[in-house]
């Protein structure tokens, strides 16, 4: 028994080494992927912090023109520790990048051993490697997002609950009730963590009169930050919340996108597969229950909130899901030379898929942001028809509007030429002093002829190329 243990041990250890590796190829990449406006948010409010004071409470945007941009966010520690490193090594992508790998990699001796717990050894191992290398684990914990970090606590914190149960010490119960409490403060919907807590916690009379304070720790401050979030949306223009509005139930044809992202790209056909048919054959015991309530837990938060899963990073927690169950499956129905072939094109799959994610799709809008910084004054305020990709503010280090805009928030294109005339002359009024167009937004000007008339009448060219155009509004 102890042999095959410390042979467990060994394997997982090996495979997550190589997957913290993985992480570290091209860690300081611009944020040009295909997740480019998300980082690019991020680390605007972390710059924002290192060059604005740390005001902690007050996170910044770039995209409020004129205003300082102040919205409600998560708990912004993230890139409040990211500003902390930029005193130390400068302004770099691989601080916001390095912050997700890492605890990427904190995640990782706890899953498996959640999963040894649940499953078993062998198991846990097969897990772990489907854990590591899925598509949509490998990029989410390379980006400077909160999504690996609070799922990575959810993690650790969930074992530590079921350390509770096991050995009552008070050490592994606020252990695990002030990791959840930071993972539901780092991204809101970790709150679904609750159901699997509750579900083990009804199954354990001994222990169910103590889950109110566990609730409690966890719980209250996110509702006291999150109210505090929402209080300064209210207060300051843009008056945006992050992640407000995902509250909406699609059609059919949504979720069978969701669906067929997570088949294809996110976990792959392979771990897909395997994952339902762990789900469909795994005995349900007491620690079973534990997946299939969290596994409930977020097919109804896909649901329910189905708006904001447009963004694949919503079905993170589903790649751990689908591991656990996929792993208990290859466990008791391969022997180790199947699995090894299976697990082999596995992960020669997902570097494919997640290559592709790597994608530099905004590389234009970075050069744009560039060149912005190299020919406006540092207190230009930029009108930026960008698709809502504040990438060109972020890389300008300078401040404006997407166009068109409603409120500061991207509103589309314009309908008709009067339209987009409208709304520029607005933001002139507001103070915009440069305007520019990309390569993937010139059709602006060939498709809008009145207000491409209007732009020359009321702007004087500053720089014209194949890859963007600068004005100087008059």
């Amino acid at each position: 028994m102890k042999l095959a243990q410390d042979r467990h041990v060994r394997f997982a250890i090996i495979i997550g080494g190589l997957a913290v590796a993985v992480r570290f190829i091209a860690i300081n990449q611009p944020f040009v992927d295909e997740w480019s406006w998300r980082q690019s948010d991020v680390a605007a409010i972390a710059r924002n912090y290192f060059t604005g004071g740390f005001h902690f409470a007050r996170p910044q945007i770039d995209w409020a023109g004129e205003q300082p941009g102040f919205v409600g966010t998560e708990f912004p520690i993230l890139p409040f520790v990211a500003a902390l490193a930029y005193k130390i090594f400068g302004v770099h992508e691989w601080i916001g990048r390095g912050e997700s790998a890492l605890l990427f990699a904190a995640s990782l001796p706890f899953f498996f051993l959640l999963i040894r717990e649940i499953f078993g050894g062998t198991a846990a191992s097969y897990a772990l490697l489907f854990y590591s290398f899925a598509p949509l684990s490998v990029m989410t914990s390379r980006c400077f997002i909160p999504d690996m970090p609070s799922l990575s606590l959810s993690i650790i914190g969930l074992h530590f609950f079921q350390r509770w149960r096991a050995n009552g010490r008070s050490t592994s119960y606020f252990a695990a009730a002030a990791l959840i409490s930071l993972s539901i403060l780092i991204k809101a919907p970790s709150a679904i963590i609750g159901a699997p807590l509750a579900v083990t916690a009804v199954y354990d009379r001994r222990h169910f009169s103590r889950l109110f304070l566990f609730a409690l720790i966890a719980l209250l401050p996110a509702a006291i930050w999150y109210g505090h979030a929402w209080q300064i949306s209210q207060e300051f223009y843009p008056h945006h919340f992050f992640g407000a509005g995902g509250f909406r139930i699609e059609n059919l044809s949504r979720y069978l996108e969701i669906v067929r992202r997570l088949f294809t790209s996110s976990l792959t056909p392979i771990l897909f597969v395997l994952g339902i048919a762990g789900a469909i054959t795994a005995r349900s015991t007491t620690n079973s229950r534990v997946l299939y309530a969290w596994l409930a837990a977020v097919i109804l938060f896909i649901i329910i909130v189905g708006y904001g899963n447009r963004h694949p990073w919503y079905q993170l927690p589903l790649v751990p899901i689908a591991a656990g169950f996929a792993g208990a499956f290859c466990a008791r129905k391969m022997s180790r030379r199947v699995f090894a072939v299976l697990a082999i094109v596995f992960v020669i799959w997902s570097m494919f898929q997640t290559r592709l994610l790597y994608h530099e799709s905004a590389a234009e809008l970075r050069a744009a942001g560039l060149e912005l910084k190299r020919t406006t004054p540092p207190n230009a305020l930029i009108v930026a028809p960008d698709y809502g990709d504040p990438t060109i503010f972020y890389y300008a280090e300078r401040r404006g509007w997407h166009f068109l805009e409603r409120d500061a928030t991207y509103y589309g294109h314009p309908t008709t030429d009067a339209d987009a005339i409208v709304d520029l002359d607005q933001l002139r009024g507001r103070g915009a002093t440069h305007l520019i167009f990309y390569s993937k937004t010139f059709w602006w000007l060939e498709l809008y002829k009145d207000f491409a008339h209007h732009v020359n009448e009321i702007a004087t060219p500053v720089e014209s190329n194949e890859q963007f155009r600068i004005y100087k509004l008059n």
